[in-house]
């Protein structure tokens, strides 16, 4: 069986965050890039960064929210690789505070870039792998696509969706054992969204302790490219995720509506903005967010790991009780 090696790598959304880190990851192992995202300082300083880690890349300014430019930039990196033999889609954004006070406008735009985008991407780059009879489709998502978001309504709907359209794609490519769609779900990862994203809580936005560095997502990215699976959750056990959203589907939401209330009422002031949904950053973010405290990460990390485990006995519990009450 043919099975080409993975040097071609096209990734979108990686002139900060998670693209960029799994860009530079990707370069330490010599790869040829194509990097693609809305904001030019961002991309070159990213692209510099990957040929001093030993590989080689190019930059493309895209918003993937635009059909059209997706799919000439599909053509256009196809030619210039020769071959495309992974695409990672890793666009994202972002709006907090509760539905009603924020912008529809800012719903759509979080819509468009997280969802629409994504499948602008996999429309573009899905004939090519057929063409070529090979190829990796990651798709990041992140936990949000299990567990609902309170204060980020439009969001949830987005990586709902998405996790939706990669489970439909897998089926279409079933049949195609060289053609993988693979979906990455992480916990909290200390990137720079969290200062990109829109705000209407009224209060300074801050990441949870424990947070992921974006390279540990990286690193399982790369290891996409030798071993595809389809899904890959980091930083909480995948199947604690799927048994509570089962069992238990409004409780984990419910959880987070009220710690969000709590916390907004007690943060440090913030001013309403819509950060970087319509307008790239002006100057370079680089992939790390520096808002990680390293004497809490274990700490922060054990009590999220018994938080997830205590869901999942929960929902084990309550399906238990369910089949004995069937069988009654």
């Amino acid at each position: 069986m043919r099975r080409s090696p993975v040097s071609n790598i096209v990734i979108t959304g990686a002139s900060s965050g998670i693209g960029a880190a799994t860009a530079i990851a990707f370069a330490k192992q010599g790869a040829r890039l194509v990097l693609a995202a809305r904001g030019e300082a961002g991309l070159e300083d990213i692209a510099q960064r990957c040929r001093d880690a030993g590989g080689t890349a190019s930059i493309r300014t895209v918003d993937v929210t635009d059909a059209e430019a997706v799919a000439a930039f599909a053509g256009d990196a196809r030619a210039s690789l020769g071959e495309i033999d992974l695409w990672f889609s890793c666009v994202g954004v972002g709006v907090l505070g509760k539905y009603q006070d924020v912008p529809l406008i800012d719903h759509v735009r979080v819509i468009e870039a997280n969802l629409l985008s994504h499948m602008h991407e996999a429309h573009a780059v899905l004939p090519v792998f057929l063409a070529q009879d090979h190829g990796i489709w990651v798709n990041m998502i992140s936990v949000g696509g299990f567990v609902a978001t309170p204060f980020a309504a439009a969001y949830s709907a987005s990586k709902f969706g998405l996790r939706g359209f990669s489970e439909a794609l897998r089926g279409e490519v079933s049949k195609c054992p060289h053609i993988h769609v693979c979906d990455v779900y992480p916990t909290f990862v200390d990137t720079p969204a969290i200062g990109h994203a829109g705000n209407y809580t009224g209060a300074k936005l801050r990441l949870p302790p424990g947070s992921l560095a974006p390279e540990t997502v990286a690193k399982a990215v790369v290891r996409l490219a030798k071993h595809p699976r389809s899904t890959t959750v980091i930083g909480a056990p995948a199947i604690a995720l799927k048994l509570s959203q089962f069992a238990v589907p409004n409780l984990n939401a419910a959880i987070m509506n009220t710690l969000l209330d709590r916390w907004a009422r007690k943060a440090e002031p913030g001013v309403d903005s819509d950060g970087t949904l319509f307008e790239p950053p002006a100057a370079p973010s680089g992939p790390d967010g520096g808002n990680r405290h390293p004497d809490r990460r274990r700490v922060a990390a054990v009590a999220a790991g018994a938080t997830v485990m205590a869901g999942a006995a929960t929902a084990l519990a309550l399906l238990l009780r369910r089949r004995s009450a069937r069988e009654r």
